[in-house]
């Protein structure tokens, strides 16, 4: 957006969430009314905003009336003419019959260009390898520090690959939609013929999969289960928080990140399916990474909620048993469910990671009693049968039981 900001809006009295950051507005924020209370991030990056300086902009110059009545009159012009436009399309829509229904409404489109590909060039030293914090077949994910220090992660798209324009077109389209403390957020997006990228906010603490497997650190047990509810209430929220369920289809640690205080982040919604209110299962020909992938989706492409389930359950065991599915000890009918399965309820102890417990711990059986537990609630995620999955809202219930008798 271009232009200033209505003084007008003053008379809101109910306002009280109002953000237009990251646009091309000038002129003096208003200062009165809801105006006192609002955060200095509702105006951040507009650099020709002037105001009061807790708002992190430069004092105004004294403005006559009358350069302040010529913006109003520029503003409703384009207010004006915007909506002619607007009624223009609305009428022509209706002479041809055309009608909108949910798949049009989740169509994907490109999201608007905000941020320039020269700002990101400046804000990661020219794609500096140095800046690199994560690379795979869709491209690169930087750390940059934009002009107003703000640190964030811009995940570059490799756009000679056959898919990426899609799939940067349904990422933008599902984050911008969806808003969930343990979603991944999108602060904006640059888009042009040759170049796409999503400016993530960045996670100092980088993915499950690589704190998960580091020499460096260990995660507790609680830490594992709080992670593991974090990406559980995601999914409950995909799964059955919106009006448009939402498959992720591609859950694994490394899509899970995490902040400074380790709360989980799902991210990566690349090749994520949306369902209508009449359908319950998808197909689709994109594959993800295999051992992670419930049966159905590896030998029909069917997708679902459930086959969210089945990954889901599949990272559960991972985390506590720090053994990739893929990993070469599972060949012919060995996997990793079928290894715990195996292991249950008596030989826990020689198969989940060896850094979980100690055998001189405190209260050592109580919590091989909950590890169990949690093995459990994997097991039941991870049927063969899809609709012998449990489904997340009971997931997350199951997880909150287990983490109340782990606390105490």
């Amino acid at each position: 957006m271009s232009g200033v900001i209505p003084k007008s809006l003053e008379e809101l009295k109910q306002l009280d969430s109002f953000n237009v950051s990251f646009n091309r507005l000038h002129g003096e924020i208003p200062s009165g009314g809801p105006f006192v209370h609002l955060p200095f991030q509702s105006f951040m990056s507009n650099k020709g905003l002037c105001g009061n300086p807790q708002k992190h902009v430069l004092p105004c110059r004294s403005n006559s009336k009358k350069r302040r009545l010529i913006w109003i009159l520029v503003a409703c012009l384009v207010i004006f003419v915007v909506g002619v436009v607007s009624s223009i399309v609305f009428m022509l829509m209706r002479r041809r019959g055309k009608t909108v229904n949910i798949e049009d409404e989740w169509s994907p489109e490109i999201a608007a260009q905000r941020i320039s590909y020269h700002e990101l060039q400046r804000a990661t030293q020219g794609f500096d390898g140095n800046n690199l914090i994560g690379s795979g077949s869709f491209g690169s994910v930087y750390k940059g520090t934009m002009a107003d220090g703000m640190i964030v992660a811009i995940k570059v798209f490799n756009v000679q690959m056959e898919g990426t324009f899609q799939t940067f077109d349904i990422e933008c389209e599902i984050l911008r939609n969806l808003r969930h403390r343990n979603l991944t957020k999108i602060i904006s997006s640059c888009c042009n013929l040759d170049f796409k990228a999503l400016i993530l906010e960045y996670m100092p603490n980088e993915s499950l999969d690589k704190l998960l497997y580091s020499r460096d650190y260990c995660l507790n047990i609680m830490q594992r289960l709080n992670i593991m509810v974090d990406v559980a209430s995601a999914l409950e929220y995909l799964h059955h928080g919106y009006s448009v369920p939402v498959v992720h289809c591609d859950l694994k640690p490394s899509n899970v990140l995490l902040d400074n205080d380790m709360v989980g982040h799902l991210t990566d919604f690349g090749i994520a399916k949306l369902l209508t209110k009449e359908e319950s299962i998808a197909h689709t020909t994109t594959f993800a990474t295999i051992g992670y992938i419930a049966p159905e989706y590896g030998s029909e492409g069917l997708v679902s909620k459930r086959s969210d389930v089945y990954s889901y359950g599949i990272m559960f065991l991972e985390t506590f048993i720090k053994k990739k599915p893929n990993d070469e000890m599972f060949v012919g009918d060995l996997n990793l469910r079928s290894y715990v399965h195996n292991s249950l309820p008596d030989e826990l102890n020689n198969i989940i990671d060896a850094d979980l417990l100690t055998l001189d711990e405190e209260n050592l059986s109580q919590k091989l009693q909950c590890v169990s537990a949690i093995m459990e609630l994997a097991m039941n995620c991870t049927a063969n049968i899809a609709v012998e999955r449990m489904n997340m809202t009971d997931v997350v219930a199951a997880l909150k039981k287990i983490k109340q008798k782990l606390s105490s």
